[in-house]
């Protein structure tokens, strides 16, 4: 893992990388993550993000940004082994995805998709422009907070 980081990188390249249609919304979160903070993260994950864009499966729902940035969360800080629900790993985790989606609700005022690109095509640009500001605000409060919370470097 990097002790020192750029959010400004972290969202640029998350922005980037969505543009270019090299990955899909949450992709992007995750491809940023990894590329900028924990190289050593398993590249399944992104893959594991694969499902989340246009709100899950293209339900609408829940924005895969907003997905995407809570399966980070629960890569640095969650637990891999069977304990209560009142374990300490679990209940950082939580809080840590809520802080999450609830920067994205504030920004944006809703965590559906339907709701902010209603009547988009996909494919305009429109709808790129649209989102990549969903990508760039989930990858930078993302990093944010796991700088936060592992100590890292915070470069100007």
């Amino acid at each position: 893992m990097k002790t020192e980081i750029s959010i400004t990188q972290v969202r640029a390249d998350a922005e980037a990388s969505f543009k270019s249609g090299e990955f899909l919304c949450a992709e992007a979160v995750v491809h940023s993550i990894r590329q900028n903070i924990a190289p050593n993260m398993p590249k399944e994950l992104i893959s594991a993000a694969s499902g989340f864009p246009i709100g899950v499966g293209r339900s609408q729902c829940m924005c895969g940004t907003v997905s995407a940035g809570v399966l980070c969360l629960g890569y640095f800080f969650g637990r891999d082994f069977p304990t209560t629900i009142t374990d300490p790993y679990s209940q950082k985790t939580i809080v840590l995805s809520f802080e999450l989606q609830e920067s994205f609700k504030t920004k944006h005022g809703a965590l559906c998709c339907h709701i902010h690109t209603k009547d988009m095509d996909m494919k305009s640009n429109e709808y790129v422009e649209k989102c990549s500001v969903f990508v760039g605000d989930m990858a930078a409060k993302t990093a944010e907070i796991v700088a936060r919370e592992l100590g890292l470097k915070v470069a100007a």
